[in-house]
């Protein structure tokens, strides 16, 4: 079964310490391609996180970010007064007070910012650490199970094209006696018409030389081939892509080479349909992991 290389999944969870919200985003590229976009708190997860896409998927570009928002009573709750350098701080008042007469105001709101006096309790964030690290395997999961779903979409619009090209070669080859019975003819007026006397076995291995010439039963053979091959790598279990973006190259290969053997409207015809059946494979092929 083929995996798709877009897909976009996401997952939020929300805690006493805050909420974690997952959004991955993938799009087609040659490689695994992958760009974490973590809070500070979170960025020594980042070899981690690298660690188990690269376990699941093998191509794609894959954005990666993670947004943190603390519970706001939570982050209330961490903050406790120094209250060791806040009597400090007051008894010198009170002095430098009495020093200047009794003149000075108190303004305890200032002594709240000297450095030092708040003191900021952080959260655990190891604990915040292992539940973005679950949430985001179920994230994976998710966009995993995204690609696979495209995955088959696109499987499924290659089926019916396959089945278009056979029916192309059974249609050249449909019409290849009459082809070659009418060059044979051709041919062999074109010889007469040159007014001269020809030994009849001459005449045959000139005709036979043009048919070989112009024979496209390895072409056809080919083609039905590399169909055959497409239907089997569809089913296999493993990424792809790359295999099947070589037979989309061999199979316009064969295409460009029928119409460039072709003598007749009909196989023209056949060559033209055959490139634009594999345009539209090769497109969605693009995708595929």
């Amino acid at each position: 079964m083929i995996h798709s290389m877009t897909a976009y999944a996401s997952r939020s969870d929300a805690a006493t310490a805050g909420q974690l919200f997952w959004e991955l985003k993938s799009v087609n590229q040659r490689y695994l391609d992958l760009s974490p976009r973590l809070p500070e708190e979170f960025r020594v997860l980042e070899p981690e996180i690298r660690a188990r896409f690269k376990q699941r998927f093998s191509r794609g570009k894959i954005e990666i970010n993670l947004r943190y928002q603390p519970d706001p009573a939570a982050e209330a709750a961490t903050l406790e007064l120094n209250e060791a350098l806040a009597r400090s701080l007051l008894a010198r008042l009170e002095r430098l007070q009495k020093l200047a007469g009794d003149t000075a105001e108190q303004e305890l709101i200032r002594l709240l910012a000297w450095p030092g006096m708040i003191i900021e309790q952080r959260p655990d964030f190891d604990a915040e650490r292992a539940r973005a690290l679950d949430l985001l395997d179920c994230c994976i999961d998710d966009l995993a199970a995204a690609r696979a779903q495209e995955g088959r979409a696109i499987a499924d619009m290659l089926r019916p094209r396959l089945d278009g090209i056979l029916e192309q070669v059974a249609k050249v080859r449909k019409h290849l006696p009459a082809v070659r019975e009418a060059l044979k003819t051709r041919f062999e007026e074109r010889l007469a018409g040159l007014g001269q006397d020809i030994e009849p076995g001459r005449m045959e291995q000139e005709i036979a030389l043009q048919l070989t010439r112009l024979d496209v039963d390895e072409e056809l053979d080919r083609l039905e081939a590399h169909v055959a091959e497409i239907r089997r790598v569809l089913e296999l279990e493993e990424p792809v892509g790359r295999r099947l973006d070589f037979l989309m190259q061999e199979l316009n290969r064969e295409a460009n080479t029928l119409g460039s053997k072709s003598v007749a409207a009909e196989t023209t015809g056949v060559a033209v349909e055959l490139k634009v059946l594999i345009e539209q494979m090769r497109e969605q092929i693009q995708n595929v992991e």
